[in-house]
């Protein structure tokens, strides 16, 4: 049977990225099923579709091809064929992520994908309903939060690294309202399982939020 580690927690709190780090140390394979959605939300804004139209965007997710593959030990997402690893995380693709993610025909059709995915290998997985839907069966589940001002904070220092130009004040805003839309849809909502062991980042090192986890994964 594989071994499973589920990460789930609101937009910026770190899920990626102590995810990654965590597989690498335990050597499992990283998949970040957040990535997918946003490849889909690429998909949804290349071609213009309204993600209000729910027919429309269920139609393009039956047909629009995302996956994962793994080069060198590194996540690559494809779109198409495409890797868009470089494409994704704008904000607009963010938003868009969150909002098509809310549609249940979506969610049913990439938790199918990343199930299989699971199937496979022995995964890190991250994202919103990987404890409660995805893997409900992982040995370890973790619900990784920090406060919105630390999350807004972290997300202005990454776009300011890239050279992006962005306001702190709207950061929070959009992390408040995707909090708000990512908790109360109808389809898988975000919440911490019952069995997950809750992890809050904001005052942590990445390495003492790996330490911890360690420690729970291990016990």
């Amino acid at each position: 049977m594989n071994r499973h580690i589920a990460i789930d927690g609101p937009a910026g709190a770190g899920k990626s990225t102590i995810a990654k780090a965590l597989a690498k140390r335990k050597g499992l394979i990283y998949v970040d099923t957040g990535a997918m959605y946003r490849a889909f939300g690429l998909f949804l804004l290349r071609n213009e579709i309204d993600v209000n139209d729910e027919d429309a965007v269920i139609k393009a997710c039956e047909s629009a091809d995302v996956s994962i593959a793994f080069e060198n030990g590194e996540q690559v997402v494809l779109l198409d064929g495409e890797n868009v690893n470089g494409l994704i995380r704008t904000e607009a693709v963010g938003n868009m992520a969150s909002a098509c993610s809310a549609i249940a025909r979506v969610r049913e059709i990439m938790v199918a994908r990343q199930q299989q995915l699971a199937k496979e290998k022995d995964v890190v997985m991250d994202g919103r309903d990987i404890g409660t839907v995805v893997l409900p069966d992982a040995h370890t589940k973790i619900y990784l939060t920090a406060s919105t001002k630390v999350r807004a904070k972290r997300r202005f220092d990454e776009l300011t690294e890239k050279g992006v130009a962005c306001d702190l004040a709207k950061i929070e805003e959009d992390i408040k309202e995707r909090d708000h839309r990512d908790m109360n849809r109808a389809a898988s909502p975000l919440r911490q399982a019952e069995d997950a062991v809750l992890v809050d980042t904001s005052d942590l090192t990445i390495e003492e939020v790996i330490e911890k986890i360690l420690e729970i994964s291990n016990g």
